[in-house]
């Protein structure tokens, strides 16, 4: 599994597809439709993103294996945030150390 991309790489992919892994074999979409800004201190760097699913696949709080054309294979942990006619929406956020010095 690669490591996480960097904001800029997920900024770069606002409106494209993912493929979150339900299980081994089992997949749906995800289109990733947030990014916000990315926040930088001396210590930490901070954004957040925000996919949306299927309405008819719900998928708790977890870890979940990613897929996208671009940006390779990761996980990240989801927490649902929200749910519309148009799907549920499922946050991430990453609280890093910054590596700029």
């Amino acid at each position: 599994m690669a490591d996480l991309p960097p904001h800029a790489a997920f900024a770069e992919q606002l409106n494209s597809a993912f493929r979150v892994y339900l299980d081994d074999e089992k997949t749906v979409d995800a289109t990733l439709i947030e990014v916000s800004d990315l926040l930088l201190s001396p210590r930490q760097e901070r954004f957040s993103i925000v996919f949306r699913g299927p309405s008819e696949t719900f998928l708790d709080q977890g870890n979940r294996r990613f897929s996208h054309e671009q940006l390779g294979d990761f996980e990240l942990f989801l927490v649902p945030v929200s749910r519309t006619d148009q799907g549920t929406d499922y946050e991430a956020v990453f609280n890093r150390i910054s590596t700029t010095s």
